[in-house]
């Protein structure tokens, strides 16, 4: 399946729904280039919301981490949005929890970046070890 991208905007916030697999090949080009459009247009606050992402490989990490630079260089944030559970262990295995910042509802991510507005926070680690709670009993 390759990586399907779709735009939305809210509160001047671009809000980007990926669905697919983030991985090598054409999928992790097709959001590099999507991030790349929205840096050149100026567009430079962006929601990756991830609920329809299937899995995410190392290339596709990598590619994480390359827009959330792009976007970085130029002034901007990337947050990420709605990872399930696999994509969020994945993120505290190889401590990129610590650099990219997640949540579960889409208005505290639009919120986050007008620190003048109430964000709940969401707590990766919190979140890892009740379903590991859930998967012992």
């Amino acid at each position: 399946m390759d990586l399907d991208i779709e735009r939305r905007a809210a509160d001047g916030v671009v809000l980007l729904d990926i669905k697919g697999r983030l991985v090598a090949g054409g999928a992790s080009n097709v959001l590099r280039e999507a991030i790349a459009q929205e840096t050149r247009d100026g567009h430079v606050r962006v929601v990756l919301n991830l609920q329809g992402v299937e899995s995410i490989d190392s290339t596709g990490l990598g590619t994480l981490v390359i827009c959330f630079t792009a976007l970085r260089k130029a002034g901007g944030a990337l947050k990420l949005l709605h990872l399930n559970r696999r994509n969020i262990e994945l993120l505290v295995l190889t401590k990129l929890s610590t650099v990219f910042e997640v949540y579960q509802e889409e208005q505290d991510a639009v919120n986050s970046f007008y620190p003048e507005r109430r964000v709940q926070p969401f707590d990766i680690l919190q979140f890892v070890q009740a379903n590991k709670e859930h998967e012992e009993e």
